[in-house]
This record gives C-alpha cells, sequence and structure tokens, in this order.
C-alpha cells in the first residue's frame, strides 16, 4: 500500500494514509491545463455529499476566527481567503500570539501554525465533522490555543452541532480540488472587477456560512432595516450586514438551485431590475432567489469565460445603480497610466 508522509519538526505530527487514486495522479507529471480545466467542471451532483461536509468544516475554521477577531463592518471580519493552494483564515491574533488555519486542496491537509514556528498538519479524508471537529481543537490544545465556539452550524436548516455531526463524512479529493480552482479564478476575475470602483466595496472573500465567494459595492447610502430570516442566522447580523445600500456578486456550488452559479442582487433591490436586461445571454432573473444568475458551464464553457464573467458583473451592477439612483459618476474608477 503507497503511503505519504508528511514530515514536520518533532514537535509536529507525522501522518500517514494510504494515497488516494487522485493524490497519486497528481503527483506524476501534469499536462497544460486547458480553459476547461482551468475553468473545471463541477456537477453538484457528483459531489454533493463532499460538498456537504467540507461545507461544515470551513464553519469550524471559520468560526475560530469569528472568535477570535474584533468586529469589522457588515462581517468583514469572518471570511475566509483564496491562496495558491486552498484558503486561509489569515492571521488570527490570541492575546500577543498569533496563529492561521489553511486548508490546502493540493496535498489534502489542513495547516495550523503559529508565529513562534510551530506547524500542524491534520489530513482532509473521508471522516466525520465530528472526527474533524474534536482533531482540530485538540491540535489547537496542543498548541496551547484554548478556544470554545459556538458549535450549531449557520445559515443551514436542520442543522447538527458539530461535536455530534457523524453524518456528513464525505471527502472526494478531486471534488475539494475542483472546487477550490473554481473559486481561485472566481477570485481573480472578482478582483478585476472590483478594481473598477472607487467607492466602498468590500474585499473578495469566501463567506463560510453560505458557502459563497462574494464581493460587493456599496452606494454610500443608509438602506432600509433587512427583514432578517435567514436560517440559524441571528436578525441583527443581517441587519448590519444590509445597513447600506448594496450591489452584491459572487458564487456558489448550488446548493438549493441544482448548479454551480455566479449570482448578482441589490440591496434593496429597485422598481424595475428583475425586468433589466443583463449580459450575457445565458443570464437571468431567479424569482425565487431574488438574484439574477449566471449558471456556471456557461462561463466555463464560453470562449473567453473572464469577458463573460465581467460582462455579468458589470451589466448586474449597472442595472443597480442606474435604477437605484447611485452617482455611478462619483464611484467610477479612476484610471492611472
Amino acid at each position: 500500500m503507497a503511503v505519504v508522509f508528511c514530515r514536520r519538526t518533532t514537535e509536529e505530527l507525522l501522518i500517514t494514509r494510504p494515497l488516494s487514486t487522485r493524490e497519486e495522479t497528481m503527483m506524476s507529471n501534469q499536462p497544460t491545463l486547458t480553459s476547461t480545466d482551468i475553468w473545471p467542471s463541477l456537477p453538484l451532483d457528483a459531489w454533493q455529499e463532499t460538498y456537504t461536509t467540507l461545507h461544515m468544516w470551513t464553519q469550524i475554521i471559520g468560526k475560530i476566527r469569528f472568535t477570535q477577531t474584533p468586529w469589522i463592518n457588515h462581517s468583514w471580519h469572518i471570511p475566509l481567503y483564496l491562496t495558491v493552494r486552498g484558503l486561509t483564515t489569515s492571521t488570527i491574533p490570541y492575546g500577543s500570539r498569533i496563529f492561521q488555519i489553511d486548508f490546502d486542496f493540493i496535498d489534502h491537509e489542513l495547516l495550523i501554525q503559529t508565529s513562534e514556528g510551530a506547524r500542524r498538519a491534520i489530513a482532509l479524508y473521508p471522516r466525520s465533522v465530528a472526527d474533524f471537529y474534536q482533531t482540530v481543537m485538540e491540535t489547537l490544545r496542543a498548541l496551547d490555543i484554548h478556544i470554545t465556539i459556538n458549535t450549531k452550524p449557520n445559515e443551514v436548516p436542520n442543522p447538527i452541532r458539530f461535536e455530534q455531526d457523524e453524518t456528513h463524512a464525505a471527502y472526494d479529493a478531486d471534488y475539494a480540488n475542483r472546487c477550490w480552482r473554481v473559486l481561485l479564478q472566481s477570485d481573480r476575475v472578482f478582483r478585476e472587477f472590483r478594481s473598477h470602483f472607487s467607492g466602498k466595496v468590500s474585499p473578495v472573500h469566501f463567506f463560510w456560512g453560505s458557502f459563497d465567494l462574494a464581493v460587493t459595492r456599496f452606494s454610500g447610502r443608509s438602506a432600509p432595516e433587512h427583514p432578517g430570516g435567514v436560517p440559524n442566522l441571528p436578525d441583527a447580523v443581517a441587519q448590519e450586514a444590509y445597513s447600506q445600500e448594496v450591489s452584491s456578486a459572487g458564487f456558489w456550488p448550488g446548493a438549493g438551485l441544482s448548479y454551480p452559479a455566479f449570482y448578482s442582487y441589490a440591496y434593496p433591490e429597485p422598481d424595475g431590475f428583475k425586468q433589466a436586461e443583463v449580459r450575457p445571454d445565458a443570464a437571468f432573473y431567479n424569482k425565487e432567489l431574488g438574484e439574477f444568475i449566471l449558471p456556471y458551464d456557461a462561463v466555463r464553457e464560453a470562449e473567453s469565460p473572464d469577458q463573460t464573467l465581467l460582462e455579468f458583473l458589470q451589466s448586474t451592477y449597472e442595472a443597480a445603480a442606474r435604477l437605484g439612483n447611485w452617482n455611478q459618476k462619483e464611484l467610477q474608477q479612476l484610471t492611472f497610466k
């Protein structure tokens, strides 16, 4: 049986486990990626169980960051961020110490590092949410980091507390890697779109509550109080997040929609928004979600995926800004040469 050894210092964990077929393939020389490989297929039904499990794993890590980080407007203190290998919390304070937690979807491990130089690696493989939660918390305690989180998942119906969740235990390394690659390319295009706006705009960040990558532009005006009603999320959180007028766009793998998609919405939604003409032709307004939707496959199969996605982002923003009477001239990006 082939075995992979993650070599660390003598103070760190040594993890051994069988190599999956995916990992054996990844260790060999890889051919040049085609455009469809850069934007890989991600059919929801092929990895739904892994998606659900990974959603809970990211919530565990996200809540660790949330617990230790000062509140920033619109919950900007809680997201994860894309890296060249996966997702990161970025630096997290623990007293005067600093630590960071990274998902690595190439070597398929969770890496915990501290400012003192300690490193711990936790293998990612089919294991229950309860087992993952216990291992993460034990590893933190071994690093003398003692943190308590709310173990009830957010923004999902019928949540199972992390320490009790033996139901979700799937991990398909290939599809976890594919999802990360989609997020990575989306992050790249979202950053380009973000740069064309001189008003208040969010970072491009991954919200673990809803498991989506998002970027949000603000008009600069206050918004009416949000009604709340998000499953297992305090109304006050949603109300603070939407305390100002926004045009928000993002990507999510499609739970509740049956396929992965890009989305764009406005809050408050201006009159005529749902009837607005947006680009490309594959985009449409979903009345149930209250958002414009662009199926992911329409992007990955396009001659120019970047341009197709940028057209969607820009045209939906323009509809929100025009119909919402935003000061577009003032908010346009300055050009530096």
